[in-house]
């Protein structure tokens, strides 16, 4: 169909975000996401909307002026990484709530043939230009070592894909989300908050401290809600990192590589 749509109210890596029919938004795919990627998509967001967990509400897959779009219910609220610095004395609540809610999520075993975590990783892991041949090879052989899971992972949990509504917290995008092993899943988290703390992915002092801030609330929460798998947490966090490399982010390649040499053999 042709329809006029006003300014994006969102963009994201894979598509733009669009005001649609009342409480509903669509997400209009760039044109090198691929319809069978949209489907996947779509099925995924369904299945996990399904579960009980608060994420938006999926519905039909359309196409709009020669693009393909997948409709949304519309969330009315703000990013946790948009209200923490405004309102500064919410950090303790929002630190708490983000590990509960991860927490919650790492409850849900998939039996739905959803893409593998130890896959994903090794792909990433495989494409990261930066990382040196023979730090490939460790990192790769270090996964192979590690245990696999079948609970549902998020792939990219942090305070950018958790909205604060008068509701309750809602979860976004769950693209990258896997069937995988809770604890890579909470290393790929503290890989992006600690990288953001460390870099110059933010020059300002008082948000590296804000963000150190966060991460140690968060962490501490999730494992006095889940406290087995510390030591195993911390063998994940260089193979997470070493995957986090194939994003190609120029500020934190170097701290990245620093993580991943911490391999142990």
């Amino acid at each position: 169909m042709d329809k006029k749509l006003a300014a994006p109210i969102a963009f994201g890596r894979t598509a733009e975000i669009y005001a649609w029919d009342e409480g509903k938004v669509i997400k209009l795919y760039y044109d090198w996401f691929s319809p069978e990627a949209v489907g996947y998509e779509a099925r995924l967001a369904a299945m996990v909307h399904s579960s009980g967990l608060s994420t938006p509400a999926v519905g039909e897959i359309v196409e709009v002026n020669g693009r393909t779009g997948l409709i949304y219910e519309r969330v009315a609220g703000a990013a946790l990484f948009e209200v923490m610095p405004q309102k500064p004395w919410t950090i303790l609540h929002y630190g708490r709530r983000m590990a509960e809610l991860h927490v919650e999520m790492h409850s849900r075993t998939i039996t739905l043939e959803i893409t593998r975590q130890r896959q994903r990783l090794a792909e990433k892991i495989e494409q990261a230009s930066a990382l040196p041949d023979k730090l490939r090879k460790r990192s790769l052989a270090a996964l192979a070592t590690m245990p696999d899971g079948d609970q549902l992972c998020h792939g990219d949990f942090h305070p950018a894909n958790v909205l604060a509504t008068p509701q309750g917290e809602v979860i976004i995008d769950w693209i990258d989300a896997t069937r995988g092993n809770p604890l890579a899943d909470l290393a790929r988290s503290s890989i992006i908050a600690q990288g953001v703390a460390a870099t110059e992915q933010t020059t300002s002092p008082i948000e590296k401290l804000f963000v150190r801030l966060f991460h140690a609330i968060y962490l501490r929460r999730y494992f006095a809600l889940r406290p087995a798998g510390r030591e195993e947490y911390d063998r994940w966090l260089p193979i997470v990192a070493a995957a986090r490399l194939s994003e190609n982010i120029p500020e934190v390649e170097a701290w990245l590589l620093a993580q991943a040499e911490k391999l142990v053999d």
